[in-house]
């Protein structure tokens, strides 16, 4: 995801979300973090791909 509609998604959502100016902060971290998480690579292509070379015939 682009940082910023990550950045945009996560200001959104704290503004929504949070109370106060320190709960606001705290949700926009939080929802910054967690919309960067979507980015990682999956387990399962990994874990396939590390199968397929381990068991690989020479």
């Amino acid at each position: 995801m682009n940082k910023l509609f990550r950045a945009l998604i996560a200001g959104y959502g704290a503004k929504k979300l949070g109370g106060g100016c320190f709960s606001t902060i705290l949700i926009f971290v939080l929802l910054y973090w967690l919309l960067g998480q979507c980015n990682g690579p999956s387990y399962g292509q990994t874990r396939t791909r590390q199968h397929y070379y381990l068991f690989q015939h020479k």
